[in-house]
């Protein structure tokens, strides 16, 4: 309609940063949809709709806003397309458009010839579709090879009938979002148009460490059931928690949440003496998830403490890991979080000292601060293989590269994630715009704008489906190519548990 035009040319205004934005009218209904479509112009420019549109689902009020994950047409439409359009890049869209402050939601759009109403809306809404309208499946049949968009604004909602004198008064509502709507294309438009190479680096995603952890929790519940008790999260990552929380996980922070004779398993970063012997005390049965690398820290500790170093530990205050190492020695170890911390640690004798690192920490970090220590401690020993954790080292190596030859990178961590924030820092370090992003509704329009090339890894606790997620949408949005970068091939696997190995 042309309401629908103006509405959204004054979101536009005089902002087109790609100086090609066309805003054409359509008219209402199939037969002038696909006259429209019939003359657009060849080639693979993005191409969006947008408008208003009537409500399926219930949970939809006047002026939410459906950005389409699917188009499809009813398939009791006269003439009705063959197929769906699949926009693996709503996510994207959606979060730009909350951040400009509308009401999204993310689902499909089904196109209809005719307004729907009563039970015809019913047997659409069964489907699964939260908005319908007469449009959208014939303008973008044929768009296979372009970045597409589907943008509604819900006047009528669901309940009540269609034809009463307020649908007016929800259709003026409904044009007053399509300016903002216009902003959050606007962003869509330029980051379609902006980006030519995907790089992936590899390795990324989870380690052996990582696996083994979510196989404790996992095994466990099949062989005890829900619930299974876990302290802290078993890794740092909130997917991974949600998915096991699902499944009958319960994550406490202390010992006293868990009730007597509970199963409990201990987190993958490891804990302190003490924590094991709460738990002895308690009587309750314990599953150790530690990763075994980190086990190898707690053991090296007891070494050097044993035989009475001062042992200063490379790592960050108030980390899960480096609280449970810090307990295997209390009185002996020190924790050096920084060059600065490393420049005032004070010893009990210079002659006795050695050092540990948290095992997620960047090796340029972790190696600019055993420097400054050994200018001041000559005599200061390390342990017989590096702390840090392959995987660690293989994941920084390989987003060293990439960042080298990208515009921007992103990285698939939660924000708790040493070593997914580490990867942000050592991308940083090469030369390379860098964000974190729990997942791909976290990715900002606007970083793209401009990014020819966009490197894309993950923390060694990330989900690799996240990834794929993240790589789904940027193709989406226009990446012609798509290639990766191997730093190294890891075949590690860790054993797990007596308590839950299979017999």
């Amino acid at each position: 309609m042309r309401p629908e035009l103006s509405a959204l040319r004054r979101g536009l205004g005089d902002r087109d940063p790609l100086d090609r934005l066309t805003l054409r009218r359509t008219g209402i209904g199939p037969r002038r949809a696909r006259s429209v479509a019939a003359r657009r112009p060849a080639g693979t420019a993005p191409v969006a709709v947008a408008g208003i549109g009537g409500a399926l689902s219930p949970d939809l009020a006047t002026g939410d806003v459906v950005v389409a994950d699917v188009v499809r047409a009813d398939p009791l439409a006269v003439d009705a397309p063959a197929g769906e359009v699949r926009m693996p890049d709503a996510d994207l869209l959606a979060a730009a458009l909350r951040r400009h402050g509308l009401r999204v939601h993310v689902g499909p759009v089904v196109s209809t010839d005719r307004l729907v109403d009563g039970a015809v809306r019913e047997r659409l809404a069964a489907t699964g579709a939260l908005v319908a309208d007469l449009e959208s499946a014939w303008l973008l049949a044929g768009c296979t090879g372009r970045p597409t968009a589907c943008v509604r604004v819900v006047a009528d909602t669901a309940a009540g009938s269609l034809y009463r004198p307020a649908v007016l008064r929800r259709v003026r509502a409904a044009l007053r979002v399509l300016p903002v709507v216009a902003t959050g294309l606007t962003e869509w438009a330029v980051a379609a148009g902006s980006m030519h190479e995907l790089l992936l680096a590899s390795p990324r995603s989870f380690c052996a460490g990582v696996e083994r952890a979510i196989a404790v929790v996992e095994q466990a519940l099949r062989r005890h059931g829900p619930p299974v008790y876990v302290r802290k999260q078993i890794v740092h990552n909130a997917r991974v928690v949600a998915d096991l929380r699902a499944q009958g996980a319960i994550f406490v922070e202390e010992l006293d949440e868990v009730p007597d004779g509970a199963l409990t398993v201990f987190s993958a970063h490891g804990v302190a003496p003490a924590v094991r012997q709460e738990a002895a005390d308690r009587r309750l049965p314990v599953i150790d998830a530690t990763c075994p690398l980190v086990t190898k820290v707690h053991a090296e500790a007891r070494r050097f403490a044993g035989r009475g170093d001062t042992v200063l530990l490379i790592g960050h205050d108030g980390h899960e890991e480096t609280d449970g190492t810090l307990g295997e020695a209390p009185d002996r170890i020190r924790l050096v979080p920084d060059p600065a911390a490393a420049e005032t640690v004070q010893v009990d004798d210079p002659q006795r000292v050695s050092y540990l690192v948290q095992t997620t920490l960047a090796v340029d970090e972790a190696a600019g601060i055993i420097d400054a220590l050994r200018r001041r401690f000559p005599a200061l020993v390390g342990p017989g293989s590096d702390d840090i954790c392959y995987a660690t080292t293989n994941r920084q190596q390989a987003i060293t590269a990439v960042a080298a030859r990208a515009d921007l990178v992103l990285v698939v961590g939660s924000t708790n994630s040493s070593n997914s924030r580490r990867l942000v820092e050592v991308a940083e370090r090469a030369g390379a715009r860098a964000h974190l992003v729990d997942d791909v509704s976290d990715v900002d329009l606007r970083w793209l704008a401009g990014a020819r090339t966009v490197g894309v890894t993950a923390g060694a606790s990330a989900p690799p489906g996240l990834v794929d997620e993240v790589v789904a949408a940027l193709t989406a949005l226009g990446a012609r190519e798509v290639s990766e970068h191997t730093a190294a091939v890891e075949d590690v696997v860790f054993t797990l548990p007596k308590e839950v190995r299979q017999p």
